[in-house]
């Protein structure tokens, strides 16, 4: 085809290259649907009749009616426009569709929509970049404290110091969901803007960021408590829980945003149940998230007022054991998955508006 690049809203529209991008991401189409969006980007506002369609995208191969809806449907879809309030695809009743953003159309193609690996990336992907590390550490951030506060609540014991002790133990999970969800956001991030398959970026980049944050958080951990009492509590959470966990966080967000722009919820909801996965998971290995370092903690400390052994008997043990690391590594999981990827993907929603 002789047009050049068609930029509408946050997407970039290359037919030449065969690709639509959104803020640097590759929105997956097949072949039939791209020339489609094509026909419609190209007519800017003027109706594409049914007719047209079958002779432009299908070229004449006899279909259904139903196969023009599909097609106009999985449009909308990877676009995240909706059919009661459409931003880019109008339907004329019984006579076609219209597209109806604003379209600049002839442009040249810029890095920003075929970015080699390794180059300069543009302005606004790095913007991209920094927009979502940030979400995701108020999401990591929110879901520490939460969680923090219901380990103190449940684990800490009554009596002198038990107030300042929760709120300890609810400002450090909240210090380490902060650092965890800036490790895996700016990680996502990074995939959002970078060229190839989203899955395995997406992926990749969350376990990157996770493996890295939960390397320094033992490090650093350990260190510390060497430091000041002479003693570390052991083999606490990190690198590989960091990594399987922020991997997990990087899958979800593909899945729930392979298809274009969903709710917030949805996206929270699906990478929620693989975060949680992955914390089961990692506590069936042996593997410890807070809540088996606190108990690591409690045991090192015994005159502390943390006593994991409180949260244990939840769960009929009479102690903080596998069946407890596990269930809490799961629940912990699941509030941190779904936390980092709400807010990142309310972010993404709000600078798309």
């Amino acid at each position: 085809m002789s047009d050049g690049v068609f930029r509408f809203g946050p997407f970039l529209l290359d037919p030449r290259d065969r690709r639509l991008t959104r803020d640097g991401a590759t929105v997956e189409l097949n072949a039939r649907y791209l020339d489609a969006l094509v026909l419609l980007a190209r007519e800017r506002g003027g109706l594409v009749t049914k007719t047209r369609f079958l002779d432009e995208v299908w070229r004449g191969v006899p279909v259904t009616d139903e196969a023009l809806t599909q097609c106009i449907r999985s449009l909308r879809r990877a676009l995240g426009d909706d059919a009661t309030h459409p931003r880019f695809i109008e339907t004329v009743p019984k006579h076609g569709y219209r597209f109806i953003a604003p379209v600049n159309a002839n442009i040249e193609p810029t890095i920003e929509t075929a970015t080699p690996v390794g180059s300069a990336k543009p302005c606004r992907d790095w913007e991209t970049v920094f927009r979502l590390g940030r979400a995701g550490m108020v999401g990591g951030g929110s879901a520490g404290l939460i969680g923090g506060f219901i380990y103190g609540f449940v684990g800490v014991s009554e009596g002198g110091g038990s107030v300042s002790a929760l709120l300890v133990i609810a400002c450090l999970t909240m210090v380490v969901g902060l650092m965890g969800g800036a490790g895996v956001g700016f990680g996502v991030g990074a995939a959002v803007v970078s060229p190839g398959r989203g899955d395995l970026n997406a992926i990749v980049g969350g376990a990157a960021g996770g493996f890295f944050v939960g390397a320094i958080v033992k490090m650093v951990g350990l260190d510390a408590f060497t430091l000041l009492f002479g003693q570390s509590p052991g083999p606490i959470t990190g690198a590989p829980e960091g990594a399987l966990l922020g991997g997990a966080v990087g899958l979800g967000f593909w899945l729930s945003h392979r298809r274009g722009l969903v709710s917030p919820r949805r996206s929270a909801v699906v990478t929620g149940v693989c975060a949680a996965v992955a914390g089961v998971v990692i506590g069936l290995s042996g593997g410890r998230l807070m809540g088996g370092s606190l108990d690591l903690l409690a045991d090192q400390f015994p005159q502390s007022s943390l006593q994991m052994d409180h949260l244990g008997a939840l769960f009929g043990e009479a102690d903080f054991g596998r069946i407890s690391r596990t269930v809490t590594a799961g629940l912990e999981g699941l509030l941190f998955g779904a936390g980092v990827v709400f807010a990142m993907t309310l972010t993404r929603r709000r600078a798309t508006s």
